[in-house]
């Protein structure tokens, strides 16, 4: 299958490319490399340095057959949605309606589209927060994430194009960069490993649901498989505290700091944690990684591109 994956350079889309291409799917990816990176890029893959509201994505259209696009291009940063609306709304919703107009126009019947949980549906009413749960999006992020998935509805009701919209808890892993309030893990890790002291903002309590890369990777082959049209979360259910995190990452490295507490950040999420029982029983999805095994390949990646560093300065 031809499948066009947009942001296939980044941390969770060149996973994804990555699971698609060990499957034998043929795969080409969009990158304007904003916060991608080509060492992230699968060999196997064909690639084009592009933005996509470029007019130059056509000619990509035109040139392969493509059959699904995997839409994982977006402006990620809650925080720079927050200082600069117009240019989020520019990329996130704007670029994908562009992306959806050249669906509709060379016949491709299917959609992955990444959204997110704990920014759509914003202070929960309850625990998890399942997909009937109230969208309150806080973050003009959430709001342009939500606004897509209203585009993906009107775009399958008049063109007939499926798609899965994947609601994201917070995803870590290798390849994910140090930095950024969704990047905590990255950022612990990539921090102690460089012997510098983590700062947790506030009292650490603030929680969320951890999902690992590959199992997002895993998601996304699902609902590849998957033959109707659904939202779903793609989240563990299980709620973890950011001193918990940094507890979890001292230890690996051997209990090298204490914790220590900065300002609280005005604006974050108190509580987020999303259930996953739908992606269980429409894609047959289901994490495989625990908090802990996925943190220690989290650790071990950041230690390894350390020392990779540290050799090629010799």
């Amino acid at each position: 299958m031809n499948i066009l994956v947009t942001g296939g350079a980044g941390f969770i889309g060149s996973h994804i490319v990555d699971a698609y291409i060990k499957e034998g799917h043929k795969v080409i990816i969009v990158d304007n490399l904003s916060t991608g990176y080509k060492n992230n890029i699968n060999q196997k893959a064909i690639f084009y340095k592009l933005d996509i509201r470029d007019k130059d994505l056509e000619k990509i259209f035109k040139k392969h057959k493509i059959e699904v696009i995997n839409h994982h291009a977006a402006q990620v940063d809650l925080r720079v949605s927050i200082s600069n609306p117009e240019n989020d709304a520019n990329i996130n919703i704007n670029g994908s309606i562009i992306l959806f107009g050249l669906a509709v126009k060379y016949k491709i019947k299917k959609i992955i589209f990444a959204s997110t949980g704990g920014a759509i549906y914003g202070e929960q009413d309850y625990f998890p927060a399942d997909e009937k749960h109230i969208t309150n999006p806080l973050s003009p992020y959430g709001i342009a994430k939500l606004t897509v998935e209203k585009y993906l509805v009107f775009f399958h009701r008049h063109y007939g194009i499926e798609y899965v919209c994947l609601r994201y808890g917070n995803i870590y892993g290798p390849r994910q960069l140090p930095k950024g309030q969704a990047g905590v893990i990255a950022v612990f890790c990539n921090q102690i490993n460089k012997g510098f002291q983590p700062v947790i903002n506030g009292k650490g309590t603030n929680t969320r649901d951890f999902v690992f890369v590959e199992d997002v990777a895993d998601a996304n082959l699902k609902a590849l498989k998957f033959k109707k049209t659904a939202t779903v979360n793609i989240a563990t259910g299980k709620e973890t505290t950011v001193n918990s995190i940094f507890r979890y990452i001292n230890s690996y490295y051997g209990n090298m700091f204490s914790e220590k507490h900065g300002k609280e950040i005005r604006g974050e999420q108190k509580r987020s944690v999303l259930e996953n029982k739908l992606a269980k029983k429409l894609l047959n999805w289901t994490p495989k990684y625990s908090l802990k095994e996925g943190i220690e390949k989290t650790c071990r990646y950041f230690a390894e591109k350390s020392a990779s560093i540290n050799t090629e300065r010799r």
